[in-house]
């Protein structure tokens, strides 16, 4: 069985996904870097060039695909999981963990957004994040602390699975 990880960006998907993946001996697998290699095009540039609907779709694909890889630890993009069918599809080969970390820790790691165009209004990032929370609740089967560090992050949810 797959573990996917999921949350808001800057939640630590990507570091505790690769922790967790070298602690228990698995492959690790990110699904916008799989968009990413299996299109040629950097998901910046594909949501300017054919837009979130089109984005969304390939997202779909590749979640259906992650969800049929061999004892992985997946790391979702933040926003992959608040469509049913892509939980649903993940569902079919994963459990879902929720990395549920603050606000302000989430707000602490980004920084001030330069990276992050979603972070560049904190109040709109707010209320997105609260949107988002509630979906990641929803289709989480464990919902860990995302602010506390990376690797005992990992090492909790490796004793989950063990």
């Amino acid at each position: 069985m797959n573990i996917a990880l999921c949350g808001f960006m800057g939640a630590g998907k990507t570091v505790v996904g690769k922790e967790l993946a070298k602690i228990m001996g698995r492959k690790f697998a990110d699904t916008d870097e799989m968009i990413e290699n299996e299109t040629g095009i950097s998901i910046p540039a594909i949501f300017a060039a054919r837009g979130e609907d089109y984005f969304r779709e390939l997202e779909f694909e590749i979640c259906k695909k992650a969800a049929g890889l061999k004892n992985a630890v997946i790391s979702t993009g933040g926003g992959a999981l608040t469509f049913d069918r892509n939980v649903e599809a993940l569902k079919t080969g994963a459990k879902i963990v929720f990395l549920d970390a603050s606000f302000d820790v989430i707000c602490t790691r980004v920084g001030d957004g330069t990276s992050r165009p979603l972070f560049k209004n904190k109040e709109n990032a707010k209320q997105l994040y609260d949107e988002r929370r509630e979906k990641y609740l929803a289709a989480a089967d464990f919902v860990v602390d995302g602010d506390i560090a990376a690797r005992k992050t990992a090492v909790y949810i490796a004793d989950l699975f063990r």
